[in-house]
């Protein structure tokens, strides 16, 4: 079930753990995603590169996600593409 106003529609991986995101309002934008989490339980797996790389949008919560579940929350992610510039 969705719970914010702003849904990913895209991720394209860019380099190492730098991806970009387009969202549905038509913000788009590149996050280094490790910087902004800590590879620790659920993110521990997506230390690893090629496994970082798996990440996929799941459109049924509107945002990325990797194949273990984890995923990092759309309007976090919209608010640090928008802060960049």
């Amino acid at each position: 079930m969705k719970c914010h106003n702003v849904d990913v529609i895209e991720v394209q991986l860019v380099k190492d753990y730098i991806v970009r995101l387009t969202f549905d309002d038509g913000t788009s934008g590149e996050v280094d995603i490790s910087k902004i989490i800590s590879f620790e339980g659920v993110f521990k797996p997506l230390n690893d590169r090629e496994f970082f790389s798996k990440v996929t949008v799941n459109s049924d919560i509107g945002t990325i996600t990797w194949e273990n579940g984890a995923d990092i929350s759309p309007s976090y992610l919209r608010e640090k593409i928008i802060n960049q510039k």
